[in-house]
């Protein structure tokens, strides 16, 4: 019997399974994914993210491909100013910076690592029931049926397994929906960075990736299914910077529509939760891989503590993660309303921002929130 089930082979689970291998507690992964993804989705990991990922060994490979970014700036189109200015390389610890990399690599670092600390993970094999019996949990697959201790959902948005433990997770539909495209430029880009673009006709995201490509991410009312490059052009001929570069080739594009929502608690008896199976938000500041990163790497000492009878310390990381993740869905819902709220909305979020951002305590504090340092998670990781 295993001691813990890990549903979901994303980012998150995997990571928490490795993390929970390393201190020894046998865990297994099932995923509905036959293949990884091979779309960069996720593209950014947070210097916190990062300190925390240190405890896993997996920093390194990321680091080698990734593409380290020391600025994040907000600008406002219309008068071509600089609203924000975040210095990441100000940051304490040993990552001042992001790191920009697609999310496949890091999944690919991350599943390689749960393998070579010994954890099965088992694809294309679909999650049909969870249901606590006893001091057991037992899991029906479209394959098996297995016993284990504890089952950890990291199943995504999605939450099949937040949906059988009866754990509700309130929350709203955001009336938006985002284009994403990565693309090649034909003009020589600045320094590598990420900038938000904030204008009359709305926002875009522009954020350096390696091997020369840049994301793009833009609020619509109806973004197109797979936005082609004479779209992308338009939303950075209107809302990019003033002298907008051309659009060469797309490489990948996308659309999706997000909720901000937050699971009413991440624990129900046996039951735990991880990432966007406990909470969701808009893609503003690229917080949502990484606050489930920290949930999973948090995770295993308290789950490993519970499994030697000590659910007190299981309890108490439920807690402190529901009031981790609420932090963040306060901060992107600032950052949504900066990039796609209401002009009227919009236009006092950018007033306030430029009085704010005058004052280097709020620089410092916006980097410290960006990058996850206020985060209990990385608290306890190593300093270097």
């Amino acid at each position: 019997m295993l001691d813990v089930l890990v549903v979901g082979a994303g980012p998150t689970g995997l990571a928490a399974a490795a993390a929970l291998a390393r201190r020894g507690v046998s865990v297994g992964v099932v995923e509905k994914r036959t293949c990884g993804w091979t779309t960069s989705r996720a593209a950014v990991v947070h210097s916190g993210t990062l300190r925390v990922l240190d405890a896993l060994d997996v920093t390194a490979p990321l680091l080698a491909t990734g593409l380290r970014v020391h600025r994040f700036a907000v600008r406002e189109r219309e008068r071509d100013r600089p609203l924000l200015d975040v210095d990441f390389g100000r940051l304490d610890g040993p990552h001042p910076y992001a790191l920009l990399t697609p999310q496949w690599r890091t999944e690919e670092a991350l599943l390689a690592r749960a393998r070579a600390l010994g954890v099965d993970v088992s694809s294309g094999e679909e999650l049909l029931d969870v249901r606590p019996d006893g001091d057991t949990v037992l899991v029906t697959t479209d394959r098996d049926r297995l016993r284990c201790r504890y089952v950890v959902g990291a199943d995504g948005v999605a939450g099949t397994v937040r949906e059988h433990a009866g754990i509700a997770r309130p929350g709203r539909r955001l009336a938006e929906s985002f284009a994403l495209a990565d693309v090649r430029l034909a003009d020589a880009g600045a320094e590598p960075g990420v900038a938000l673009h904030v204008s009359r006709a709305g926002s875009l995201v522009a954020a350096a990736l390696p091997d020369g490509l840049v994301r793009i991410v833009a609020p619509l009312a109806e973004a197109p299914a797979e936005p082609g490059a004479a779209f992308v052009q338009q939303l950075l001929d209107t809302r990019g910077p003033r002298e907008a570069p051309r659009v060469a080739e797309v490489v990948w594009s996308s659309r999706f529509r997000v909720s901000h929502g937050l699971a009413e608690t991440f624990r129900r008896g046996r039951i735990v939760l991880v990432g966007d199976a406990a909470h969701v938000h808009s893609p503003a500041g690229g917080q949502g891989m990484n606050l489930g990163l920290r949930d999973a790497v948090s995770l295993a000492e308290p789950l490993a503590a519970a499994l030697a009878g000590r659910e007190a310390e299981l309890d108490a990381w439920a807690a402190s993660r529901r009031r981790a993740a609420a932090r963040v869905l306060r901060l992107t819902r600032g950052l949504t309303v900066l990039g796609a709220g209401t002009p009227l909305a919009r236009g006092a979020a950018v007033g306030a921002l430029a009085v704010a951002a005058r004052a280097g305590t709020v620089r410092a504090v916006a980097a410290r929130r960006l990058a996850g340092l206020d985060d209990p998670a990385v608290a306890g990781a190593p300093a270097g």
